[in-house]
């Protein structure tokens, strides 16, 4: 229904490209908890990060499908934290970068992202904000031809290594969430720092705190319209909740396809695991919730491809998908019984991985009064214009 014989060719291509390339280093980088820049750029020689952007700046102008083949292809690798890094940079910074930033910035920033010589962070969450977007602190006081940034974001993924950061700051604070605004920044600006968070998982992804201190930009590095960053915010959110049920699904799909085959092998009584009625109904069940959450994600992947607004359904997607992976992760971990508990078995980071889905983009709680106020209060979420 949604894929074509090119996106399986594409899937089988990038599996391979991921298992000779990114899995021999996925151990160390785990270990260091930085992923060396030459996989950056391969990733970038071989048109990965360039999937659905325009073909003016280096992109392939490809479907969302090859999106959904590349997320659920980074969550088989055993390392949910590599696959957090590339996504976070090809679909959350450059995102922004595609839609709200002019021509130049887009020759400047989305060329070099898609080939990987530019790596990109987006800077939302603030440390007394979480999921409250609206109430965050950080400020953009224009000044002349430049913008002073002041505040601090925390928990961003690719915060340390990135070369640039798209940032949201509130540059009329008496307005709240109408008086955002979204800017671009180089890494190297004066009064930047970043600190790296020790995480429970995702380990070979760079988290940080960052720290603005009157950080001075020139007015050009606006993306969009001034006051309008919620609107842009909200409007990419569909994505990145989208992105998140996606890798649930897939990490639960992977859990699935290791638990059966360990239990193929492991014998018990006279005879393998996999024949115990209890156990095979546990699976049952697990791949049932698995596969409702799939065909759902990926109806509203289509959905966002015809370019239909879709906050609503996508919030519906991340708040199911990564209840559903978190519970079938666990059930798999059981079935390995001791070596489900072993770091040498996938299980064990699976489940720590696993743990960020409900809380990174919008925590479930936040999702389900979203839905609530759609669904009971009548509330709309317009596109942003």
């Amino acid at each position: 229904m949604y894929f074509t014989e090119e996106h399986h060719f594409f899937r089988q291509s990038f599996r391979d490209f991921l298992q000779k390339e990114v899995v021999p280093h996925i151990e160390k980088w785990e270990e260091t908890g930085a992923i060396e820049r030459f996989i950056w750029k391969k990733f970038g020689d071989m048109g990965y990060f360039g999937l659905v952007y325009p073909e003016q700046y280096g992109g392939l102008g490809l479907d969302l499908f090859y999106t959904v083949i590349f997320l659920e292809e980074l969550q088989r690798i055993h390392s949910a934290g590599f696959a957090a890094a590339m996504w976070a940079h090809a679909y959350l910074a450059m995102t922004h970068v595609n839609k709200e930033g002019d021509h130049q910035i887009k020759e400047n920033y989305l060329t070099a992202s898609i080939t990987g010589d530019k790596i990109g962070c987006l800077c939302i969450t603030e440390p007394f904000g979480g999921s409250d977007v609206a109430g965050m602190r950080t400020t953009a006081v224009k000044k002349g031809e430049t913008y002073v940034i002041n505040g601090s974001k925390t928990f961003i993924t690719n915060g340390v290594y990135s070369d640039y950061l798209v940032v949201v700051a509130k540059t009329s604070p008496e307005l709240g969430n109408k008086g955002m605004s979204i800017f671009i920044i180089d890494r190297d600006t004066p009064g930047i720092s970043a600190t790296k968070l020790d995480k429970l998982g995702w380990r070979a992804s760079d988290t940080a705190e960052i720290a603005f201190d009157n950080v001075v930009i020139p007015s050009s590095n606006l993306m969009g319209e001034e006051n309008k960053g919620f609107a842009y915010v909200m409007q990419h959110f569909a994505l990145e909740r989208l992105t998140m049920a996606i890798n649930a699904h897939a990490r639960a799909e992977y859990a699935l396809e290791y638990a059966v085959q360990y239990m193929s092998e492991r014998s018990a009584f006279g005879k393998t695991i996999d024949k115990f009625q209890a156990l095979r109904h546990t699976i049952a069940d697990a791949y049932a919730h698995m596969e409702v959450c799939k065909a759902f994600n990926y109806s509203i992947a289509k959905r966002l491809n015809d370019g239909e607004y879709v906050v609503k359904e996508a919030t519906m997607a991340k708040l199911q998908s990564t209840k559903m992976a978190d519970e079938v992760i666990y059930q798999c971990l059981q079935m390995l019984g001791g070596y489900g508990y072993m770091e040498e078995y996938p299980m064990a980071r699976l489940l720590r991985d696993s743990r960020l889905g409900p809380i990174g983009g919008g925590t479930s709680e936040i999702l389900r009064e979203i839905i609530a106020k759609m669904v009971i209060d009548g509330k709309s979420y317009k596109p942003a214009t």
